[in-house]
């Protein structure tokens, strides 16, 4: 046999080998895809804490594939009297905040809210009556005063 033949040879199953591999690699991109959306059910639907994503092991081409979350999350939490949590919304938030701070400390206090979301929360809550403003500064109105 000579040296030519050998290198065809070598070069066929060198070839052989890189197409199984390749084959290989689609199914297991396929199996990770489907635990990708796998997670992302099971996170929108289980109750509890949340887990914290791992590392990413995914190429960018398959991460920017997949949308990160479904929905509009909750941007905090806090501790009801019977021990459950119970998510505040953005509005909550910034009605609780709404006690002599201008709008831009009370954008800065929501940490994770975009200052636009703020601001429309704060102009919407003028418009309703909880929210007015004096001198720069916003405040939280009573409940009596409101109506």
């Amino acid at each position: 046999m000579s040296t030519l033949d050998q290198i065809l040879k070598e070069k066929q199953r060198v070839s052989e080998a890189l197409a199984l591999i390749d084959v290989e690699r689609e199914e297991l991109s396929g199996q990770l895809s489907e635990l990708e959306t796998t997670e992302r059910v099971l996170v929108r639907y289980t109750t509890g804490t949340r887990a914290k994503k791992a590392a990413s092991v995914t190429p960018p081409a398959t991460k920017a594939a997949a949308p990160a979350s479904f929905g509009r999350g909750r941007t905090a939490v806090a501790k009801s009297a019977g021990g459950r949590h119970q998510a505040l919304t953005l509005g909550d938030r910034v009605l609780a905040l709404a006690t002599g701070k201008t709008q831009r400390e009370i954008t800065t206090a929501c940490e994770g809210a975009r200052p636009n979301h703020v601001g429309v929360v704060i102009a919407r809550h003028k418009r309703a009556g909880r929210i007015e403003e004096r001198d720069g500064k916003l405040y939280a109105t009573t409940q009596s005063s409101a109506r």
